[in-house]
């Protein structure tokens, strides 16, 4: 009995898991068209990296599969089909990006605009090639070309036998000029020790010889006043000396009235000012302009205190979303005045893209058309996303609003754990689709300053929901605060 029931259960296994298998195989050939749609074609000077049956996108939602690659004429030829919904307007273009630096590529669709539209066979056009892993493999390579000769030049410098004893002469003769000046003062200690000696000796005998000094100062003076006294005989004697005493003594007597005038011009602008005379007058006299003044300094010094406590916190992400198969990077800037609000300024780069919608109205006599239609046009483009939001805290909880990725949303944070761990909401992209656009994560802090990072994105749309895992590095510099008033003074200067 026991190797009956055995076989019986490996019997049920084998039908469980063949029942399982088809029904993978069926819902595989259902999501790819099994065979249906269409196919175009594209060829492109570089096939590495791209299988056959990958998956082809458009805004990272896959749209087909890679039928076949093969040789053309030189080039690669590549041969899509398309799922039967999804149409491709004449100024489609395919294009191939890298997905990692292993080398593997993926191929991306544009829907293009225009008709008529791509049938079975038909061909489109490329985008332009961006730079793929073999032209960086390529730059790396002669840099470490251009380190390799430098490394030679220093080895042919230093390690080579005559560099050697060059390097040991010089540090040698180092040594040996320490050492000397070591013994110059060593040696001289007792030469500088009597310098000190003598100059104390100078300075306490020079009382005596001053009071020479003074007595001679003193006869200089009273040689002066007897020859002022016989001034207007020495004229008649000798005109040429007393000329020249007399013009002395005149332009001391024009300096001191010149002194004396410079002194009035003093006590006048003294007498002003205590008055509350002028400028400087009103400044020690008018209260209102104290005040003002004081104002003024108060609020310069608030504006100083403020940059001291500024946090500037810097913060770079990268997510991987798994079922899109791309890298979604984010440069963050936090400016935190306070601990329980900031403002967050971010830059992202999501590789499905910005999508924009237009809408025109046209009302039109042509009796073949209707009188009034509407066209509604999708464009998709590689450009930047912007966040600019105002954060404010309460307890455990952070509440956003602003621009989110370009366009208007709100959020919410929960912190937990000391802060360590983040429950962070989305709520945005009003607009683009039906529903707007809800993501959840959470983040952990399990080593200081680096965050793990998982969530779901899309929540609302199954069709674009997608499932991501990212790291950031999160950090403050205080270096960037210092040129924040800086570049506010250029922004307005620059309106």
């Amino acid at each position: 009995m026991a190797k009956v029931s055995q076989a019986a259960k490996i019997g049920l296994f084998v039908v469980v898991t063949s029942g399982a298998g088809y029904v993978v195989v069926k819902t595989l050939g259902t999501q790819i068209a099994g065979g249906k749609g269409y196919t175009v074609h594209a060829y492109i000077t570089d096939a590495t990296g791209i299988a056959k049956h990958s998956r082809v996108a458009i805004a990272g939602i896959p749209v087909g599969q890679i039928e076949d690659i093969r040789l053309d004429g030189g080039r690669a030829r590549v041969d899509i089909r398309m799922n039967p919904d999804v149409k491709l307007h004449q100024s489609a273009r395919l294009g191939v990006k890298s997905a990692s630096l292993l080398g593997e590529n993926i191929v991306v669709l544009t829907e293009g605009i225009g008709g008529p539209d791509k049938r079975d066979g038909d061909e489109i056009e490329t985008l332009p090639e961006a730079r793929s892993v073999e032209d960086l493999k390529e730059t790396v390579g002669r840099i470490t070309d251009l380190v390799e000769k430098v490394a030679k030049q220093v080895a042919a410098s230093v390690g080579s036998e005559e560099g050697g004893r060059n390097m040991t002469a010089i540090l040698k003769n180092l040594a040996e000029a320490t050492e000397a000046v070591n013994a110059t003062v060593r040696e001289n200690r007792a030469v500088i020790n009597d310098t000190l000696t003598n100059v104390n000796h100078i300075t306490t005998a020079g009382g005596p010889e001053l009071q020479k000094i003074l007595v001679n100062v003193r006869g200089i003076t009273e040689d002066v006043k007897g020859l002022l006294a016989t001034q207007e005989g020495k004229d008649g004697a000798n005109g040429k000396d007393g000329g020249e005493l007399r013009s002395t003594v005149e332009r001391i007597n024009r300096a001191s009235k010149s002194l004396e005038s410079a002194l009035g011009h003093v006590d006048n602008i003294a007498s002003r000012v205590d008055r509350g005379e002028g400028t400087i007058g009103r400044l020690s006299k008018d209260e209102t302009l104290i005040n003002e003044v004081q104002g003024v300094a108060e609020g310069v010094n608030d504006y100083v205190d403020g940059i001291r406590r500024l946090q500037t916190i810097v913060g770079l992400r990268s997510d991987y979303n798994f079922l899109a198969n791309t890298v979604k990077s984010y440069v963050e800037l936090r400016l935190q005045p306070r601990e329980d609000k900031y403002y967050v300024i971010e830059l992202i780069n999501d590789p499905r893209g910005k999508t924009t919608f237009t809408q025109t109205d046209t009302d039109t006599t042509n009796p073949n058309e209707p009188a009034h239609y509407r066209t509604v046009n999708t464009t998709t483009t590689d450009a930047f996303r912007f966040t600019i939001q105002f954060a404010r805290r309460i307890g455990p909880f952070t509440g956003r609003f602003g621009i989110k990725e370009s366009t208007g949303g709100v959020g919410l944070d929960t912190h937990l754990l000391s802060n360590r761990f983040e429950v962070v909401q989305d709520l945005f992209g009003f607009g683009e689709e039906i529903k707007p656009r809800y993501r959840l994560y959470v983040g952990y802090e399990f080593i200081h300053r680096l965050w793990l990072i998982g969530g779901v994105d899309h929540i609302f749309l199954p069709n674009r929901r997608d499932y991501f895992l990212g790291l950031q590095l999160r950090f403050t510099d205080d270096d960037l605060k210092t040129i924040l008033p800086f570049t506010g003074g250029a922004a307005a200067a620059g309106k």
